[in-house]
Order: structure tokens, then sequence, then C-alpha cells
């Protein structure tokens, strides 16, 4: 038979011990969410560490290997916008001594090994470069054993040193702003989405980003899969893995009663395992979706890859058709009274459950196909390219407004056209994220709502 402690309220069992009820916060809860975080990890990469583990289509670069207390290593990757550079020689030159010479591989990448530390000279033969390309000069790495230093020269191409005019370089930079800005777009719509109908900032949405890149990597350039089919697999593993997510964690702690900044601090915690996991499965180095050198083509004074035109073609039909089904159709509608008002949308007999669902699955879909064009037409992805992409993204949705998924495709375009204009107007290109970043803060200093927000009464 039950009995109280007389003002503790707390019923005792047959022993005498209170029976204390479990609240969201308590460890088990805590061990809980800590399982599912590295489930749905788990989940994510099983399909990237099947595509990895398979045998390559192509052959793999040797490169060096440092040795601690004995050797140093020197390697770089020669890229420029339009594709990697095989066939080209870099000198390394000591202090005192002959220098080394190097030959970059199909893939563009090169090494030289070193037994004594200290500063070198790294310099590129410009004979070897293709003629419109030259180099910005070179570039001094100090070398320490046990230790690989990277070196890594700027190339440019010929035209922007002499004859391109400052109106030219413009017009180049804001047809490169336009493309980032696109492929930027496809991420945040989806950022936008799954904020105005949950409210959670989703710091992992970023790694979905790299998810996308490096399973488009893995299926394209490892196992020779064509390009169209490959992209296609992509967004249907990344929409796959949003779906898992909220299936398998978001609803079950939405529906336990976690608090906002609970939840976000959960997706901060799927965002470094993500992370570390695709370090641990592809490596540490940039990779990139090619099959062979992309052509150049030119119209007028803007020079784009036809693979960057193509990636642009396919961001603005995506984005053209998000916008319609959002306007137009009966989910659309659902969406956009879920983000509105989720509780009169559920009393309207909308199931809110399998709306946040869908949202999650178009919007993990849309950030993979983001990092599989981005992978495929800029200097390519690698495992810690999410925390800069992720600054971008949320920049682009809160100059945009929180919570419109239109307003995250204007924000996208100006942060995009921004990062690429500012080293032209003057800006040192290590300083163009901080530019977008700053830019941000002046037009919510105007207008905190952004571009297109609803103003909110507080108080």
């Amino acid at each position: 038979m039950k009995s109280r402690i007389h003002g503790s309220g707390l019923p005792l069992r047959g022993g005498g011990r209170p029976v204390r009820k479990r609240t969201p916060g308590s460890a088990d809860t805590r061990r809980w969410v800590g399982g599912l975080v590295g489930l749905i990890a788990t989940l994510l990469l099983a399909p990237l560490a099947l595509i990895m583990s398979a045998s390559p289509a192509g052959a793999v670069d040797v490169l060096c290997a440092p040795k601690p207390g004995e050797s140093a290593c020197i390697s770089g990757t020669l890229r420029t916008e339009t594709g990697v550079l095989p066939n080209v020689t870099i000198k390394v030159t000591p202090e005192t001594g002959a220098p080394l010479t190097a030959t970059t591989s199909e893939t563009g990448k090169w090494s030289v090994e070193v037994t004594q530390e200290g500063s070198y000279t790294v310099t590129i033969d410009e004979a070897t470069l293709p003629k419109d390309l030259v180099t910005t000069g070179e570039v001094v790495v100090k070398a320490q054993f046990g230790k690989t230093s990277p070196a890594l020269i700027e190339i440019r191409t010929q035209s922007y040193d002499a004859s391109t005019s400052k109106v030219d370089e413009l017009i180049q930079s804001a047809a490169s702003g336009l493309r980032l800005g696109l492929l930027l777009a496809l991420a945040s719509v989806g950022l936008s989405l799954i904020y105005g109908t949950t409210g959670l900032s989703n710091f992992a949405h970023a790694e979905l980003v790299t998810l996308g890149g490096m399973v488009g990597y893995g299926l394209i350039n490892v196992q020779g899969i064509n390009i169209w089919l490959g992209g296609l697999l992509v967004v249907v593993i990344c929409g796959a893995g949003g779906w898992v997510q909220d299936r398998l964690m978001w609803q079950p702690l939405r529906r336990r009663g976690l608090g906002l900044t609970q939840l976000m601090i959960v997706t901060i915690g799927l965002s470094l395992a993500l992370q570390y996991s695709f370090q641990y499965i592809v490596g540490a180095q940039t990779v990139r979706v090619l099959i062979d050198n992309p052509t150049v083509h030119k119209i007028g004074p803007i020079t784009l890859t036809n693979q960057s035109y193509v990636a642009m073609a396919i961001s603005v039909v995506v984005l053209a058709g998000v916008g319609y089904a959002l306007l137009r159709t009966r989910v659309g509608r659902a969406t956009r009274a879920v983000s509105d008002n989720p509780a009169l949308a559920a009393a309207s007999g909308i199931d809110v459950d399998k709306v946040i669902r869908l949202v999650w699955t178009v919007a993990a879909a849309l950030a993979g196909l983001s990092g599989l064009l981005y992978a495929l037409v800029t200097n390519g992805i690698k495992w810690d390219s999410g925390l800069q992409i992720l600054l971008l993204l949320f920049a682009a949705v809160t100059l945009g407004g929180l919570g419109t998924a239109f307003g995250a495709l204007i924000g996208s375009l100006i942060i995009g056209l921004v990062v690429e204009l500012a080293p032209v107007l003057g800006m040192p290109g290590d300083f163009k994220y901080a530019t977008a970043l700053l830019i941000l803060i002046l037009l919510l200093l105007v207008r905190p709502q952004g571009l297109l927000g609803k103003p909110q009464r507080v108080g």
C-alpha cells in the first residue's frame, strides 16, 4: 500500500523509498539524447562510408609521409576556377642548398620530402603553366620534422592582370557572386523553412551541404557513376537522411518537451560529430567532383566553366520549383500555415508532424544538392567546410528575414555578391566573408527583422 512522506508529496514504494518522477533534464534523458546523436550521425554517414570503402575508379595520389625526427613534407594542390592543373613543375628551394622539384599529378597534387628543418621558398615554373595563367609570386613555408606544411600559391588568369578593365573585373566577380548566391540559396531556403516551422536554428545544416559534396565525390569520382545519376542519388540519400533525422531524433525530442535552446545544443553536437566523421572517413584533403577538365565558355567579359552555367541553371529551376510549391500547392499552403501558427494549423486539421517531416526531408535534399554543385564548380569541399558555409547561410537567412524562404533567397544572392565583389572593391581577400557579415550587421541596425521579415512588437 502506498503512503506519502509528510510535506514531500512523493509516493513511497514498499521499501520506504520515495518515487521520483523523471524530468527531461535527467541523466537518463541526456544519455538518450547523446545516443540518438551518435545513431543519427552513424545513419547519415553509413552510405558515405560504404561508398568510400569500395574500390576507387581511378588512381590514388601517393603523397609524402613525414617522419618524426627525420623528415618533413611540403605539399599543395594547384587549382583554378576552371579545374586542377596537372604536369606543372614546382620548385622548393631551401635557405642553403640546391632546389628540389616536383610535378603535379592528374589531380593537381604535389609533395616534396625535405630532410632539414627551416624555411623553404616555393615557386612555380611558369613555363609549365597554360598560356593564359600566371602566378602571383612565391610563398615561404617553414618545415618541421614529422609535419606536412601546406604551400598555397595563387594562380590567376593573365587577362586579370593587364588587359582586363575594372568594369570587366566587376562584371566577372558579379557573375561569380551570382553563382555562389544561387548555391547558398539552395541550402538557406531549407534552413529557413526548418526555422519557420519549428523555430529551431539548425547548426548541423551546413554539414548536410558537406555530406552532399562528399557523397557526390564518392559516387561520381570514386565509383565512376554517371554525373546525372550520381547527382540524383545524392539528392535521394541526403533527403532520406533528413527524414531519418526528424523521425528518430527531432520528433521524439519535440514530444518530450525539450526547449529550443536544448534542441539547438543538440544540433551543435550533431554538427561536431559529422565534421570529425567526415575527416575520419574521407580524410583532411579537399575533394572536388570532377569527371575531366571542364570546358570554359566566355560570354562577353564573363568567363565561367560550362559546369558553372549548368549548376546555375539547375539552381534556378529547383528554386523556382520550391517557390511554386510553397505558393500554389496544398502542401505549400500547409507549410506556410504551420510556419505562421502551428497550433491553429493543427486545429484546422493539418498534420503538423507530417509537414515538419516533409520540410526536414526537402531541406536536407536541397542541402545535398547544394553541396554537390558546390564541390563541382568551386575550389572543392573538405571536412570542415561546413563551418565557413554555416556562417554564410545564417547571414543569408538573417539578412532576408528569419523563417521566410523568399527572404533567404534574396539574402543568399546579396551575400554571394558581397563575398565575390569585396576583393575587387579593395577589401583584402581574407576579409571577404567578414565583409558579408558587416553588411548584415549594418542592415540589422536599420531593419532588425531583415529584408522580408515582419516586425514584431516586444512588450
